[in-house]
């Protein structure tokens, strides 16, 4: 398990460092160098819609390498979304700015990033399945919790390679040639996930699906067909999640460099602390999911947010770091205590035979309403005053719906008896009906 659930967490390390490492790139240097005859403000929300496109891609390679995990399975989708996203963020950093080929510079940032979030679609599905279902179930939250310390992990090593860059060269260097060398950097990377990947066995799971002949011939249409209800409920909880996250890390640098003036090295810095924090918390909420449950810790980490982000851009409008590090931290708790236990979630939510196609389709349709539009919203309404009031809201509504969705989905967590009878890697506890 230690060695399975390593590999499952240095791929989705790579995988997202190369989400992230855009992410921190569009708020920091894109929209000067790729929407030159925009405006600050304006270049910066198209920056940003690039960097949406990704996640309205991911739904997309949901379904790509869903189908493919359901029907051939879960360990050629690790290796295929790896490479896919490797080979589209090395090119990123290859793409000329608007300066040298006019709009077809951000024309292909546009299909990268959308390739980009293909293969990320399907990274997060493969990963945890791998862990899930080969977790005793009395420990699968732990386990489960492997791929979800890549996220923080990946971001860690994006904006740290950003944070040294900034520190080190001149703003004219650094606009130059320096925001290229992560986006390169992402080729070593994703060989070496590669390379970890390769002696991974198939999940029992899928061996018995595959030996008694029950494997989904359409997942897809299984899950449109006879899961909808649950898909939207899971997208709709964890759309808070998303919406927080990514505006502390990806907005939260914009308005603190552009709109407070804050240095880029402090802002990385303010939040680099707190993400490392959330790292560190991701196994002790999971081990607390497999002692009180998975729907209590996402309930308490809705509420949470709810009552947060008022304070949070409150904290962030003071441009003091303490003060804006302790927004940030508090916000993150909230996030952990939600998505720390989703790995064991949403797969116990799902039936085996569309388990992959299911539970990504539902963690990558939340990230358009979190992660892709919130960035853009929070901009838009961060241009007219300070504190930004509007975000706050916006912020707050998203957890509530967040709240209200995970009231209406059950638990899943087995009960000690079922855990003890289940102990061994690859038993199967009945999934939660909703």
């Amino acid at each position: 398990m230690l060695r399975l659930a390593t590999a499952s967490l240095a791929g989705t390390a790579v995988e997202f460092y190369d989400f992230f490492i855009y992410g921190t790139a569009a708020a920091l240097v894109l929209g000067p160098l790729f929407f030159p005859s925009f405006s600050p403000l304006a270049g910066t929300i198209a920056a940003f819609a690039t960097f949406g496109v990704g996640f309205v891609a991911r739904p997309l390679g949901s379904v790509l390498f869903g189908h493919v995990g359901d029907r051939y399975g879960r360990r050629p989708v690790l290796f295929a979304s790896l490479l896919l996203t490797g080979v589209a963020t090395v090119a990123v950093g290859c793409v000329p700015t608007y300066a040298s080929i006019g709009m077809a510079a951000p024309l292909l940032l546009l299909v990268l990033r959308f390739v980009q979030g293909i293969g990320l679609g399907g990274e997060w599905g493969g990963a945890v399945l791998l862990t899930a279902e080969h977790a005793p179930a009395g420990r699968r939250g732990l386990w489960g919790s492997f791929p979800q310390m890549g996220p923080p992990l990946g971001f860690l090593l994006a904006n740290g390679m950003m944070l040294l860059l900034t520190a080190t060269l001149t703003d004219a260097q650094f606009n130059s040639w320096g925001w290229r060398v992560p986006f390169w950097a992402a080729g070593l990377l994703a060989a070496g996930g590669l390379l970890l990947r390769s002696s991974l066995a198939e999940t029992p799971q899928f061996k018995a699906l595959s030996e008694s002949g029950e494997r989904a011939a359409a997942p897809v249409a299984e899950v449109l067909r006879g899961h909808w209800r649950l898909v939207l409920l899971t997208a709709g909880a964890l759309s808070s999640g998303y919406a927080v996250f990514y505006s502390v890390s990806t907005w939260a640098l914009a308005y603190g460099t552009e709109v407070i003036g804050v240095s880029p090295t402090l802002m990385l810095l303010c939040v680099m602390v707190p993400v490392a924090v959330k790292g560190l918390l991701t196994p002790v909420a999971a081990l607390l999911s497999d002692r009180f449950g998975r729907r209590p810790l996402c309930l308490a980490g809705s509420a949470l947010a709810v009552v947060w982000m008022f304070p949070l851009v409150a904290l962030l409008s003071t441009g003091e770091p303490v003060l804006m590090s302790l927004g940030f931290m508090v916000a993150l708790i909230a996030f952990v205590t939600m998505f720390a236990v989703i790995a064991a979630y949403l797969p116990e939510l799902y039936e085996p035979r569309v388990r992959c196609t299911g539970a990504a389709v539902g963690y990558n349709l939340a990230g358009v309403l979190g992660g892709a539009v919130t960035p853009i919203v929070a901009t838009a309404l961060s241009g007219g005053g300070r504190p930004p009031w509007g975000v706050a809201g916006w912020l707050t509504g998203v957890a509530v719906l967040s709240l209200c969705c995970f009231a209406a989905l059950p638990e899943t967590r087995p009960r000690p008896t079922e855990a003890k009878d289940a102990g061994r890697p690859g038993e199967e506890e009945q999934p939660a009906r909703v």
